[in-house]
Order: C-alpha cells, then structure tokens, then sequence
C-alpha cells in the first residue's frame, strides 16, 4: 500500500516546480559529464565524480518528488475554521502574537511557520477553538498560548 502524502495546493505546486527545475538540471549535469569524460583518466578525474554524484542525487530527488506527487492528497481549505484541522491557519497570542499552518509532514517547514500536524505543537493544536489555551513545550520552556484565530 503506497502511502498518502498530504499537501496543501501551494505545497503541491512548490513540488511540482522543484520537480521541473531538476528535470531541466538533467542536460547541465549530462553537459558535465560529458566534458570531463573528455579530460581522460576517469578514476582519478574529480570533475567527473563530482558531476556523477550530483547527478545520483538530482536522479534520487526527481524519484522522491515523481512519488510524492503521485501519492499526493490535497489538503481541502477547513470550511467555517471553528476547529483547528489540517491545512488551518492558527494565530497564538501570549506577549507576542504567532501564527502557524498546520500541514502534513512533507510540507512542514517550521522557520516559515508551516509546523507538521505530527509534530510536537501540530498535536497540542488539533481539534483546539478560538478562546481555548494551549501549552506548546519546547526543549527550552512550556509557553502557554491562547487561540485568537483560525482561518
């Protein structure tokens, strides 16, 4: 059984992007290839190596993307946002305000505020309302939030 990945529309056409930029990649590395063939011996020729590993690794991300995208379930919009759910967007109030989108594991890219609906804070988000708290813990503090919005 292949596995689901769920993805908003907008992780979706990220993939879907990254998957084309590292198909046009292909002739780059195969020009690459190609000239340092031409530079002789090719078990002590770097330039050569170089190229073949970058392009097992470009080969290996077109791969992850082709499944991914083939096992892909779009994350509907949460209609009337009364509950935090999948593809929610949250804001936090404590002495600052923080927002977040819950996403599934492939698209979480916490920096940006896309945190995974398995991680530690997607979990103590989940089925929450505005007006409820929520003890987010960290390695460093637990902060207690309160739920402003959901979108």
């Amino acid at each position: 059984m292949k596995k689901q990945f769920r993805l908003t529309q907008e992780g979706v056409d990220e993939l879907k992007t990254e998957l084309a930029s590292a198909v046009a990649k292909r002739t780059a590395i195969a020009d690459a290839i190609r000239s340092a063939r031409e530079m002789g011996d090719l078990s002590e020729n770097a330039e050569y190596q170089t190229a073949r590993q970058e392009q097992e690794r470009n080969e290996a991300r077109i791969s992850e993307l082709e499944n991914i995208l083939q096992s892909v379930e779009i994350i509907k919009k949460p209609a009337g946002g009364h509950k935090v759910q999948l593809g929610s967007k949250v804001k936090l109030k404590n002495s600052t305000i923080k927002e977040f989108q819950v996403v599934g594991t492939v698209e979480a890219d916490p920096l940006n505020g896309k945190i995974s609906d398995e991680s530690p804070i997607g979990q103590a988000l989940l089925g929450k309302k505005v007006g409820d708290s929520v003890e987010i813990k960290t390695p460093a503090e637990t902060i207690t939030y309160q739920i402003v919005e959901i979108s």
